[in-house]
């Protein structure tokens, strides 16, 4: 099983709005970088959801529930998408700034490319995050 990090605008689609809907199709990534990692993407995998804009935190947790497909609404091959389910909301919602500070979160993509909108999160990254939401735990 693979982690993922996926970058919403939460005026635009968020976390409240995933667990109302139960699961959605995960679209509209352009990048090439973006696209690589979401062509990458497995049945089971988990994701976190990244709320950008003026929240610039990880809120919850969402599974992987199909392969990448090509985008049906727009007819581009090479546009892919995933359909995705909520898991569970983090207890504590974890920021950008607590993962800049964070040495635990050095040289990851995330904080180097920060227009990136889908991320590989390493297994030990993927914990740290966990401690963080859980109780808050300051580095």
């Amino acid at each position: 099983m693979a982690y993922w990090l996926l970058k919403t605008e939460p005026d635009c689609y968020n976390w409240t709005r995933l667990t109302e809907d139960k699961k959605t199709v995960w679209d509209g990534i352009t990048n090439a970088l973006a696209l690589k990692y979401l062509r990458t993407m497995k049945k089971k995998d988990l994701a976190l959801i990244y709320h950008t804009g003026k929240e610039r935190a990880a809120v919850g947790i969402a599974e992987i529930i199909s392969e990448p497909y090509s985008d049906p609404t727009l007819g581009d091959q090479r546009l892919a998408v995933v359909d995705l389910k909520p898991v569970k909301v983090l207890k504590q919602p974890v920021t950008l700034d607590e993962m800049k500070a964070d040495k635990a979160f050095a040289g990851w993509q995330m904080l180097k490319i920060g227009r990136l909108s889908v991320v590989p999160v390493p297994d030990a990254m993927w914990k740290r995050i966990g401690q963080l939401a859980s109780d808050g735990s300051k580095p």
